[in-house]
């Protein structure tokens, strides 16, 4: 594998678009929005997808075969500030690490951590190839120091790779100290929901293995029937497979999904379109373990997390705590994951579908 680094600096990211390199068929453009934060847009043939390469390293959007993958939200733009609900609507947002969820009473942590908007010291851009295969890749790091308590250093990449209209995505946390930390993380992927499109995924399609959370985040306040409406989710979870507009997931509904894996040990998840075109993502349960669904649908923010891997369910630390669902890291040790999300045409939907049916198939043998 051939690859060059180069560093990233705020003084490259001008009012204007400005093309910062280009490989192959691929380009990386810089450009500030109007609330003045950063943009490196990388492009292939396929479509494109927008970093935040200095505020969290969100993938603020994706739009891939012609479509924006993107959730609908109440920001046409990111905003700098490190506030979650503040500048919540990215396509993936990196949720932890030494916290994750909804904090309880008891809890200290914000909202999803400190990682979502997380000022980032040192940023990069990646031009490579792997196979004969260029791609362009932007990473970063993020150290989080406090006294006594955590030191760990966080690097982030995304992988567009020519040609393809999915990409790769990835965190290390890497634990600085010669004590161990606790770790929590959790990817929120935030595709746009389609009416009348199918999920399927590799996992049994019942009440066991697809939970319903039944408790409501203080933050969330449901209308009349939301609660009635969560206990029949519980009862038949595939009910909700097929994205109807009359479902009810407004404010939202969150699944906990036992998945199953492949031979080579990926998970996989569809949001089937109605012309055959397809959302997907790919991930590894031995990295991360916990699967949440997350699906939002109302007249400001329509967003579907049709799967946000996760070491932890998203119900704050001390809940996870007492679950036994938060990792320690030790001293110099460090956890990683990787995954694969985008979008598939009709024709390369066949292949996954076929994947997913086999894997369903073992379940049930």
């Amino acid at each position: 594998m051939n690859a060059a680094k180069f560093t990233l600096v705020p003084s490259m990211f001008l009012d204007r678009e400005t093309v910062l390199l280009e490989w192959d068929e691929l380009r990386a453009v810089s450009f500030r929005y109007p609330s003045g934060v950063c943009g490196l847009k990388l492009q292939n043939e396929r479509g494109e997808v927008v970093v935040l390469p200095f505020q969290g390293q969100q993938i603020w959007s994706a739009r891939m075969n012609g479509r924006d993958l993107t959730m609908k939200s109440m920001f046409d733009q990111p905003h700098p500030t490190q506030t979650y609900l503040e500048n919540y609507g990215g396509f993936l947002i990196h949720c932890g690490a030494t916290a994750m969820g909804v904090p309880e009473a008891v809890d200290h942590h914000p909202l999803h951590g400190e990682l979502p908007n997380a000022p980032y010291e040192r940023a990069w851009l990646i031009a490579g190839t792997e196979q004969g295969h260029p791609y362009l890749e932007v990473g970063g790091q993020f150290t989080h120091t406090v006294a006594f308590n955590t030191h760990y250093v966080a690097e982030p990449h995304l992988r567009l790779p020519a040609g393809k209209s999915t990409f790769h995505i990835g965190m290390s946390v890497h634990n600085l100290k010669r004590t161990p930390m606790d770790l929590m993380y959790l990817a929120h992927i935030n595709f746009r929901p389609v009416n009348q499109a199918e999920l399927m995924y590799s996992a049994a399609y019942d009440p066991a293995h697809v939970r319903v959370r039944t408790s409501i985040p203080s933050h969330v306040h449901p209308a009349p029937g939301f609660r009635e409406f969560l206990e029949d989710l519980a009862q038949n979870p595939a009910q909700h497979h097929h994205l109807s507009p009359d479902l009810n997931f407004d404010p939202e509904v969150v699944f906990y999904i036992d998945y199953a894996t492949d031979a080579d040990g990926w998970a996989h998840t569809l949001q089937i379109l109605p012309d055959g075109q397809a959302d997907y993502v790919r991930h590894k349960p031995a990295e991360l373990r916990k699967g949440v669904r997350w699906i939002c649908r109302t007249p400001d923010q329509d967003a579907l997390g049709m799967i946000l891997p996760a070491t932890a369910e998203p119900e704050g630390f001390s809940a996870e705590k007492a679950k036994g669902n938060v990792l320690s890291l030790a001293g110099g040790e460090t956890f990683a994951y990787d995954a694969e999300v985008g979008a598939l045409t009709a024709d390369e939907v066949a292949a996954v579908e076929a994947k997913i049916e086999a894997i369903r198939q073992g379940i049930t043998a």
